[in-house]
């Protein structure tokens, strides 16, 4: 059994037992988590794709740790003109571990 969840912008498939680095949530270490937007399931080999989200099907997590990625280095630079800009960037983290889909 597997589902597709959204969270933070992006798609994760997620299946139960497996670890997450998602973008970082307002929850504290040790506390659950309930993912609400579910946009597909699999029951053994049985599709169930919402429209947007599948109806009454949740995704329970446990906040494992909060981190920061790693560190990103953007560098501009336009050629014979002086300029030149360097921007670092580290996402914030959280890492989660599914304990079940509820379908």
């Amino acid at each position: 059994m597997y589902a597709v969840l959204e969270t933070g912008g992006k798609q994760y498939r997620v299946s139960a037992g497996d670890t997450l680095e998602i973008e970082r949530l307002t929850v504290e270490a040790g506390q659950p988590v309930t993912f609400d937007r579910v946009l597909l399931v699999n029951t053994d080999g049985k599709l169930n794709v919402g429209s947007p989200t599948v109806a009454s099907a949740t995704v329970v997590a446990d906040v494992v740790e909060h981190k920061r990625g790693q560190k990103v280095i953007a560098f501009k630079m336009k050629r014979r003109k002086g300029y030149h800009r360097t921007v670092g960037h580290r996402q914030e983290l959280t890492v989660v571990k599914i304990k079940e889909i509820k379908a």
